[in-house]
This record gives structure tokens, sequence and C-alpha cells, in this order.
């Protein structure tokens, strides 16, 4: 992913979804040298200055402490000398400060009980939302970054309520299970 370097703080309107301007660093690319987008829901592009804290280029994420010593130039902040935050600390964090908001309704004294939601979980989320606002196939595999449907099955599945309001919404032509009359077989098409 393109989190290698910071993003120009820019304004959108509610709702809407920006794509990171990458500034001060390489793009990232994929295996087959094509550049990978990073595009921000509005709430999170909200946020993204105060992540920045003015920083112009290197990593986005970063750790609470400096990087220790052979840590590679590109995972260390020029500016800070801390760290790149690997997924798995990221994942940790994430766990450890949603064990309340996933088990309501729980309270603090359970909370070293009680798991959070993970990265992969949040992902899984997203694309099921998506689906459930009416994301067409396509969309969801470009989102997802999954090359077949059938891996994006798995991800994408609206829960009862939304299929029936996409249901209600969408009401289908009469077919002849329906009742309506059938219409008539060409000549050609007639069993002898």
């Amino acid at each position: 992913m393109a989190s290698s370097a910071a993003a120009t703080p820019t304004t959108t309107s509610p709702g809407s979804a920006k794509c990171a301007s990458l500034i001060g660093f390489r793009p990232s690319t994929t295996a087959r040298s094509a550049i990978e987008w990073i595009h921000w829901q509005s709430g999170t592009a909200q946020l993204l200055p105060r992540l920045i804290a003015r920083r112009t280029r290197g990593p986005l994420f970063l750790t609470d402490r400096k990087a220790p010593a052979g840590t590679p130039t590109l995972d260390v902040c020029s500016e800070t000398g801390r760290a790149r935050l690997s997924y798995r600390r990221a994942e940790e964090t994430i766990e450890e400060n949603t064990r309340l908001l996933a088990n309501l309704p729980a309270s603090p004294e359970d909370i070293e009980d009680l798991n959070g939601w993970t990265l992969h979980r949040l992902r899984h989320s997203a694309l099921t939302h998506d689906a459930e606002g009416g994301a067409s196939t396509p969309m969801l595999l470009v989102r997802s970054r999954h090359a077949s449907v059938h891996s994006l099955e798995r991800y994408a599945r609206p829960s009862v309520d939304a299929v029936a309001r996409h249901v209600a919404d969408h009401p289908r032509r009469s077919s002849p299970r329906s009742g309506a009359p059938r219409p008539p077989r060409p000549q050609s098409c007639r069993p002898a």
C-alpha cells in the first residue's frame, strides 16, 4: 500500500471519499509495477492532519518509540526517528482498544477476558457494508484487492435486513412462475 508516504491534508464533503495525494516518497507498486492508490473516507481524511503532524515524508503510521539500530531507512521517519508501525502491532492495538465496543454491554472489569475487533474483521465489515449499500461486484473486487469473485464471496455477506431492504426496493417483474401468462412461442420452437 502507499502508506509509506505522507498525504497532503485535504477537505472533503461528508460521505465523500478522497484520494490521497502522496508526497515525498516513491509510490508503492505491486508486482506488476502498477501504482496503488489509497482512497480515504471523509472522516479519515479529516483525521489525517493529526496523524501526519506536519510531516511531509516517511511512513504514515509510526510506533511510539525510536526505531532500533539497523531498521531499514525506508521504515524510519526521517523527521521523528520513529519506525513504521508493523501490521502485527497495529492488529494488537486495534484489538486491545475495541474490546468493550465489540462486546457490548460488557463492563471494564471484564476487559482482560474479552476479544476486540481485528483488522481482518474490520475489512470484512467494510466490504459487507459496501455490498449492502449496492456496490457492484467489480467495485467490491477493486476495494478488496481480490482477483476472483470466489474469494470475495466470504467477505460480502449482506445481512437478512439488507436483503429484505433490497427485495422491497427492487420488486421483480412478473415471470411465468408468478402466474403471468407466458408469451407465445415462435412457430420454429414448438415441439412436433
